[in-house]
């Protein structure tokens, strides 16, 4: 599968057709590599971009008025395809994904995804265009799911996750299944900081526009990677506990709440086009 160099005098970033997925971020100045490496023995992804839904729809399906059509993969179809290549300069690569009539038969939009990722000094930028090109309402999610590894010759489990500002948050959990459990619970933070831990649920889902910067910091709380997400009105947080790594998760939409059974549009914070428009979506990162 092809993939692109992105490259300036601090980073070197390579981006796959494949998802429009990024899958390395190499650090010239520190010498080490910034984004978790896919292991499929861990976690086979490196920063997937989830669309047209994030995380898992009850029982497989969902609804959009009186039609049900099957959803059984979880984050969606965006990260399993192939983009075209549609621009190239050097310090930013631009990819695009239309319908097909597979997506068509489990997701009945006519849309346009253009994926552009830029360089600007220690800062990656990602940009999102989401289009509806047919003339019914779109209802759809996206959210982004880069992984980082934790820095070199610190454990992960060492590694703060800074909150700027914050002195406690409240967040959300998902099930076993990975549907969101009801139950709010609040994260204490000192100076903006949590310690990551061993026993903490699955994910950290933070809703309601509480968090408009996050990062990973080193366990003196020297910030490693800064990402700025103000755009979004979700972030999630999630380690695998077998990997090296920590994801910082901006969301529009999330996985179903266990036991729903509504329609799509009752969804908590599903978005939605009106035929012919388009929806403009970018956050950043800081590689400290």
């Amino acid at each position: 599968m092809a993939q692109h160099i992105l490259e300036n005098e601090f980073l070197k970033v390579t981006v796959a057709d494949e998802g429009a997925e990024l899958i390395s971020v190499w650090d010239k100045t520190a010498g080490q590599e910034r984004i978790w490496t896919g292991d499929p023995e861990v976690w086979n992804r490196h920063a997937p971009i989830l669309f047209p839904f994030v995380g898992k729809v009850m029982d497989g399906k969902y609804r959009i008025g009186g039609q049900e059509y099957p959803m059984k993969t979880q984050h969606g179809f965006a990260r399993d395809m192939v983009f075209a290549c549609v621009e190239e300069t050097g310090i930013s690569v631009t990819h695009c994904l239309t319908a097909t009539a597979h997506t068509l038969s489990i997701y009945p939009f006519e849309f346009r995804l253009t994926i552009c990722h830029k360089l600007a000094g220690k800062q990656l930028v990602i940009e999102w265009a989401i289009e509806n090109l047919g003339e019914e309402k779109m209802y759809y999610s996206i959210g982004g799911h880069p992984g980082f590894m934790a820095p070199g010759g610190v454990r992960k489990e060492d590694c703060l996750i800074s909150f700027p500002g914050k002195t406690e948050l409240q967040y959300l959990s998902a099930n076993a299944s990975g549907f969101i459990l009801p139950q709010k619970k609040t994260l204490a933070l000192r100076d903006g900081l949590a310690a990551w831990q061993a026993d903490i649920p699955d994910t950290w889902i933070f809703e309601d526009h509480q968090v408009q910067t996050v990062g990973i910091a080193l366990p003196d709380g020297t910030p490693y990677v800064t990402m700025h997400c103000d755009a979004f009105p979700m972030l999630a947080v999630w380690a695998n506990p077998k990997g090296p790594f920590i994801c910082l998760e901006p969301w529009f939409g999330r996985a179903d709440d266990d036991g729903f059974a509504g329609n799509v549009d009752q969804k908590k914070d599903m978005q939605a086009l009106d035929g012919g428009d388009m929806k403009r979506i970018e956050y950043a990162i800081d590689f400290h």
